[in-house]
């Protein structure tokens, strides 16, 4: 190990997190650069490039620093989870389900994403929703059954209800009168 790798480790430099992890021999256990915990001894300490290498040495993730987490900085993380909401937004996307494909915790996915976009992420997966619902009540003739199912709502009941509440018209009236205006334009 290196002066350098050394004194990002005793000095809990985060600017080195992702370049290296650490694991202490005594402990079993490899951590983050950044790790807060006691400080090893040098010579009890094993440097690894990757997570996996770590792993395969037989150490174990610091339940502190969590090294396996993945570190996002927070208007990357927002924008990732648009993205999937986005691509994602027919399947049953949860809080839990989203945040386990990012290893964070749903607690910091839905503040993060909260403070950065304004709206919960199920509030945005919701409007995604509705926003493809709407298209689709106009483009088609699918039955209202069918577009809920298309854009991911459970049941045409719950899906009526929440656009009901979103746009002031069931999704029946909204297609008609979407049909109606068109109707007088051609």
């Amino acid at each position: 190990m290196n002066q350098e790798t050394w004194e990002a480790i005793i000095n809990c430099d985060p600017a080195y997190d992702g370049t290296f992890f650490y694991g202490v021999n005594t402990t079993g256990i490899f951590c983050r650069p950044s790790c807060r915990s006691k400080k090893p001894k040098k010579e009890n300490i094993r440097v690894f490039k990757t997570i996996d290498e770590a792993v395969s040495a037989g150490f174990r993730p610091c339940k502190r620093c969590r090294p396996e987490q993945i570190r996002w900085p927070d208007e990357d993380l927002a924008q990732h989870v648009v993205e999937i909401i986005e691509k994602r937004y027919r399947e049953p996307l949860t809080l839990p389900h989203l945040a386990g494909m990012l290893h964070i915790s749903p607690y910091h996915l839905h503040r993060t994403f909260k403070r950065i976009v304004g709206q919960t992420p199920a509030a945005y997966l919701r409007a995604s929703r509705l926003k493809a619902a709407e298209k689709l009540l106009v483009e088609t003739e699918n039955t209202i059954t069918d577009i809920a199912a298309a854009v991911g709502f459970s049941n045409a009941a719950h899906f009526s209800t929440v656009f009901q509440k979103q746009y002031g018209l069931t999704p029946s009236a909204y297609r008609s009168q979407c049909q109606h205006h068109a109707g007088k334009v051609t």
